[in-house]
Formats: C-alpha cells, sequence, structure tokens
C-alpha cells in the first residue's frame, strides 16, 4: 500500500469513527469522504509535506476499495475476465482467465487476507473460527466464497472465490461458445420442456452450475421452480422461483438446515420441478424419492462420465443408513434419471458438453444400461448417434417429439 493511500485511508477511517458513520450502509458516504480526504492531501503534498499523487483516480479506488470493498483484491473483482480468485498464502495468489491460470504480482498480510474475509462474511451471517474452520457462503454478488483456517491448513488462510457470471443464460449462449451443437441444444430444450429428469455430470469447474441455469432457462415460464444449494450459485431469470441454501450451526451447535432438510421443504411447496445444484451424500436419497414420485427435476454431480455418473447416483443414497441397499436405489436411479449430461474441459480449456446419454430404465449386471445420444467423435465434434431416448413416453406425453432432432423421421 502507497503512502497516499495509507494516509488517505487512516484519516477517513478516523472521521468514520469520530462521525458514526457506517460505511457499509451508506456507500455514498464513504465516497463523500475519500473524495474529501483525497483533495485535503493533495492540496497538502503540493507544499511538499507529504509525497506526491502521481494518479488520483487510482489512488481513490484503491481507498475506496479498503473501506468498502476487497482490498487489492478488489481490481480482480472487477476485472470481468476473471473466473477465479485463490489465494494459497497472503503471498501465493492466484486468479483463472478463461481457464488458464496465472500468479498475480500481489502480496498481502495475513492480517490484511483476515480483514477481507471478514468483510466477505458481514452480509452472509456465516463465520468461520476455530471452532468451524470452513466457511462456505454466497456473496452478495452470487459469488461463491469458501475459506479453510489453521489448523485445517498448514499455515496461512486458504480461501477461493468463483466469481458469478451472468452471461451465460441460455442453451442458445452455450452454442455460441462451442459448448455444444444447435442440434444437442435443441434436443435439450425438448426434455426439459418434456419434464425430464435431468442429471448433469462431470469434473469440477466444467461448467455444471451454468449448464443448469441453461437449461431452466427453457422450462416453460408457468412452472414454479425450487431450487436447493448448499450455498446460492443458481441464478434464475424465471417469473416463479425460489431458492434456498443450506444454513451452518450456530454457536451452540444447533439451528443447521441440510440439504436433506430443504430437499424436504420443497415438496411442500407445490414444485412443478425440483433443482438441487449439487449431490454430494445422503441428500440423493430425497431427491431420488421426489424424482420417483413423479416430480420433474434436475441436479449435478461430481463424476469421470455419465456412466460413473449413474454409478455414483446409485451408491451415495447409501450414505443415508443401514436399511437402505442398493436393491431398491440402482432400480430407482435407472426409472427415476432420463437424460445425462456430462461435462468436460476440453484441451483448449475450453467447457463443452462430452456426451448426452438415456438410461434405458434396465439394470443389467454391470449397472445400469443407457443409450448415447449424442458424442464426441474422433475429431472432437459433438454428434448424434442416431439412437432415440428409450423412454419416449414423457414426450409424447408433452407432445413433443425428439425425432426430428435426432435425425430420425417424423
Amino acid at each position: 500500500m502507497s503512502t497516499p493511500v495509507a494516509t488517505i485511508t487512516d484519516r477517513v477511517r478516523a472521521r468514520v469513527r469520530s462521525e458514526r458513520v457506517d460505511l457499509h450502509r451508506d456507500p455514498d458516504a464513504a465516497e463523500r469522504l475519500v473524495r474529501e480526504e483525497l483533495r485535503v492531501y493533495a492540496e497538502r503534498s503540493l507544499s511538499g509535506a507529504l509525497p506526491r499523487i502521481h494518479d488520483e483516480v487510482r489512488t481513490h479506488g484503491e481507498v475506496l476499495a479498503g473501506l468498502t470493498g476487497y482490498g487489492a483484491l478488489q481490481p480482480y473483482f472487477d476485472d470481468a475476465e476473471v473466473e477465479e480468485i485463490w489465494l494459497n498464502a497472503p503471498d501465493a495468489i492466484f486468479v483463472a482467465r478463461s481457464g488458464v491460470t496465472e500468479r498475480v504480482p500481489l502480496t498481502l498480510t495475513d492480517d490484511q487476507v483476515r480483514v477481507i474475509v471478514e468483510r466477505m462474511l458481514q452480509a452472509t451471517g456465516r463465520r468461520v473460527d476455530l471452532s468451524s474452520p470452513f466457511v462456505d457462503a454466497s456473496l452478495p454478488d452470487g459469488s461463491r466464497l469458501h475459506v479453510a483456517i489453521p489448523d485445517v491448513t498448514r499455515r496461512h488462510w486458504a480461501v477461493n472465490v468463483r466469481k458469478f457470471s451472468q452471461r451465460i443464460r441460455s442453451l442458445t449462449r452455450l452454442v455460441e461458445l462451442g459448448s455444444l451443437t444447435p442440434q444437442a441444444a435443441e434436443f435439450l430444450r425438448l426434455s426439459v420442456l418434456a419434464g425430464c429428469n435431468i442429471l448433469v455430470s462431470g469434473a469440477t469447474h466444467t461448467g455444471k452450475t451454468t449448464m443448469l441455469g441453461a437449461l431452466l432457462a427453457s422450462a416453460r415460464p408457468s412452472e414454479r421452480i425450487i431450487t436447493v444449494e448448499e450455498t446460492f450459485e443458481l441464478d434464475l431469470d424465471a417469473p416463479d422461483v425460489v431458492a434456498m441454501q443450506c444454513r451452518s450451526a450456530n454457536l451452540e451447535g444447533t439451528g443447521e438446515i441440510t440439504l436433506r432438510r430443504l430437499i424436504k421443504e420443497a415438496l411442500r411447496m407445490r414444485p412443478d420441478r425440483l433443482v438441487v445444484g449439487e449431490v454430494r451424500e445422503a441428500e440423493s436419497l430425497d431427491l431420488l424419492i421426489a424424482l420417483n414420485s413423479g416430480m420433474p427435476g434436475m441436479c449435478s454431480l461430481h463424476a469421470n462420465s455419465a456412466r460413473d455418473a449413474l454409478i455414483k447416483l446409485s451408491t451415495l443414497p447409501l450414505l443415508a443408513g443401514r436399511n437402505i441397499d442398493s436393491s431398491f436405489v440402482v432400480p430407482t436411479v435407472a426409472s427415476a434419471i432420463d437424460i445425462v449430461v456430462h461435462l468436460e474441459l476440453a484441451p483448449d480449456r475450453g467447457r463443452r458438453v462430452r456426451e448426452i446419454v438415456a438410461p434405458t430404465g434396465a439394470v443389467a449386471a454391470d449397472g445400469i444400461t443407457d443409450a448415447p445420444l449424442f458424442v464426441r467423435d474422433a475429431l472432437g465434434n459433438l454428434v448424434a448417434t442416431g439412437s432415440l431416448p428409450p423412454r419416449p413416453q414423457k414426450f409424447a406425453d408433452a407432445g413433443l417429439d425428439p425425432r426430428p432432432v435426432i435425425g430420425h423421421a417424423a
């Protein structure tokens, strides 16, 4: 931090304390105080009493970011090309642009990192301390924050911010970006309109949440959509949507709200479609029961392939208790999931659809059988296999015909 920035920041903070100003509730006051103190500093620097300011606009921005924003990290929050920001240590700070990682020339102190994290958490109602060394929260702009502190980490706070992007809101936009073909996008649009249960799978950073949002943009405006997530990530531009997130336990160890609880509550809210942002544990059982009862739904899951996603979804419900066994879970997955959309990172680090498969509803010795509908060929192009969804009834009930899209004559 330069001398002018530090001096002006100290002056503004002194005035905030003396005038009892709440900068977070009154951001205009912060702007006014910084502008006034910047002018006073500039006037004094003309006499040689203080170091000169070489760039008043930049100094103004740095002081304001230190007071109401995220300090030295604020420029990376403001940079639309930065997708993710993470700190392994105060002097090991990285960002990702278009999937490419770069280390930035920035060094903070441990105290500065703590102050920035505390400011991020102010509006979330969540905390991080020795009794709760992890925190997962949504920032006011929709970005996702994850923090881990010692002694879980070796020495420094580990901070990760996955920035929220509003640029991709439809399957059409994903086509424009090369993530999938117009043919595959049209098939997925028909699948959503038909009320198919869709599982979106892929590794970390492959765009699963983005795909969920794009799929839901194809839903009918009359649908009531209920979303449940660990922390808010989905941002739907729909007329009838309710979003819910989990809540951590309080200092007394009570008040926790889990994904399992949210799914059960969501079913009491008259949903036309239930969406689980990401399935990780026993909540998969509650989701499967809802889907198996005729409730259209979507979810995402970490997996290496579409088939692995079906295997994993058949395994996670076993975590719900000893009275749950695979003889119930596997056939339920086979009958409940209609479409699996698997995503991957391309060699150029772009995010794209790797394959789209449809479970047949049957179970074989090696697991749930499925029909590949779209796959990547030897040249890396996403092409239709010519296979039709093995269970076309939902399309027929909705008055839709996927055959022309797939490549079959109607």
